[in-house]
């Protein structure tokens, strides 16, 4: 299948994925997907996903957007891009056994376990699609797939063909690998609490609990029964209730909400979000680089989550510059030998022990002397990271960022504009609507080196 003909603003597949319940689904996705042993094996060393949950979760929404809600320019430019992130992403799993993401086989299935998603939202509300409709979903689906080039007879042949296919897949190949097990029961049980939460946050605690008991029971009753019978995952009565009361009850209430209501996303995979006055900034107390520094450790730079910097989370950080980002592979990779170079300073002066391995204490620590004992301590690594970024966002090559630009390396779904606006021009020291290279790395020096948390450069994580 070669045409890459886009599916109709009105498909069946956008109203399917575009439907506000497709995330009662989505967990299940991703246990499925995370199951197969090699997305496991890059899920564990490489992703986000343990300290950055909705991050993840919101790059997975974005490029999703992107393939199925787009024009063919940018489903393309789409594809390419998860193609030149996921050439990084290989290795060897715990058992010695060799995976990449660009195997197309693995492809297939991640691509596949969507379109079973969509199927699966029909069959666990009470109204699953007759043959014909499923054919036709199918065939818009395949449609997108085409772009990405993967050998056809990877793929079912029908979309009568999928369920023996999952079924095969459930039985030769796929494993409860740790992170599928960490995204059944875990993640949610300590993901921080998501930017929107508002006057909520401070009830996140005992709201986490509930989330993340309501998600792990729905998905372990929704996952296909070969998958649990499988795992030994018993499907109680009380969860087989649970499921069949909200996905008949949201079937329900769907049907009568207006369109922009019921669907999350347009023809254009945006949605128009109302702006909001920036809020006022706080008088914090003087000399707070420690609590600074241990917030910035553990909100940025601990990608992977597990309270230790190593190479990995070096290459995540890289990858979340690149993936927003427009970059053909020489971009890529200035940017992510960058933060090669920034790693590799601070283990020379910091793993103590040689373990390679970081701690927050370590860093705190030998960042503090290294600032104190030398004014271009930051020049050999931090800066080296913080141009690649500048340089990489600088689209048009002009030498400086403009808003839109701006926006582009550090928007997203999960930045409210305002935020964005706030930033830049805290960040445009002489207010002339662009920001110079000099000022966007003088930016993220006053974060690490200034005592006081009143000037613009130490508000880099957010107003308090």
């Amino acid at each position: 299948m070669t045409d890459t003909t886009r599916p109709g603003t009105d498909s069946m597949l956008r109203r399917t994925l575009g439907e506000r319940r497709i995330a009662l689904v989505a967990w299940r996705l991703l246990v499925l997907q995370n199951a197969h042993p090699a997305v496991g094996a890059g899920v564990g060393g490489l992703s986000i996903y343990r300290n950055h949950p909705w991050r993840r979760i919101e790059h997975t929404m974005d490029s999703g957007r992107r393939l199925f809600f787009s024009d063919p320019e940018a489903l393309h430019r789409e594809v390419q891009r998860l193609e030149r992130s996921h050439r990084r992403v290989h290795g060897t799993d715990r058992l010695g056994r060799p995976y990449s993401a660009l195997d197309p086989a693995v492809r297939v299935w991640v691509l596949v376990t969507l379109y079973e998603a969509m199927t699966a939202l029909g069959e666990l509300s009470g109204r699953p699609l007759r043959p014909a409709r499923l054919e036709q979903l199918y065939a818009e689906f395949r449609e997108v797939c085409a772009a990405f080039e993967l050998p056809d007879e990877l793929f079912p042949a029908t979309a009568a063909d999928v369920p023996g296919y999952l079924r095969d897949t459930i039985r030769d190949t796929l494993e409860f690998t740790d992170a599928a097990q960490d995204m059944l029961f875990n993640v949610l049980a300590r993901a921080p609490a998501p930017r929107r939460l508002g006057r909520l946050r401070p009830a996140w605690p005992l709201l986490r609990r509930i989330v993340g008991g309501f998600v792990t029971a729905l998905t372990l009753a929704d996952l296909p029964p070969e998958f649990r019978a499988k795992f030994g995952l018993p499907r109680g009565r009380a969860a087989a209730a649970l499921s069949w009361t909200v996905h008949r009850g949201a079937r329900a209430v769907v049907l009568h909400l207006p369109d922009r209501l019921r669907y999350r996303t347009g023809s254009d995979g945006q949605r128009a979000r109302a702006a909001r006055a920036p809020r006022p900034t706080r008088a914090r107390r003087r000399d707070d680089r420690p609590a600074r520094l241990a917030a910035f450790y553990h909100q940025v730079m601990d990608q992977t989550g597990d309270g230790r910097l190593t190479s990995a989370d070096f290459r995540a950080m890289a990858h979340n510059v690149c993936w927003p980002l427009e970059l053909d592979q020489a971009g890529e990779d200035a940017v992510h030998a960058a933060f090669d170079t920034w790693w590799q300073q601070l283990r020379a002066g910091m793993d103590a022990d040689g373990d390679g391995e970081i701690s927050c204490e370590e860093f705190v620590t030998a960042m503090l002397a290294g600032l104190d004992r030398d004014p271009d301590y930051l020049a050999a690594g931090l800066h080296v990271a913080v141009r690649a970024m500048f340089r990489a966002a600088d689209l048009d090559g002009s030498g400086l960022l403009h808003a839109d630009e701006y926006r582009a390396l550090f928007g997203g779904s999960r930045v409210h504009p305002a935020e964005l606006t706030h930033g830049f021009q805290q960040l445009d020291a002489d207010g002339d609507g662009r920001i110079t290279e000099e000022e966007f790395v003088r930016g993220f020096t006053e974060f690490f080196t200034v005592r006081a948390g009143s000037i613009p450069g130490t508000q880099l994580l957010g107003r308090a």
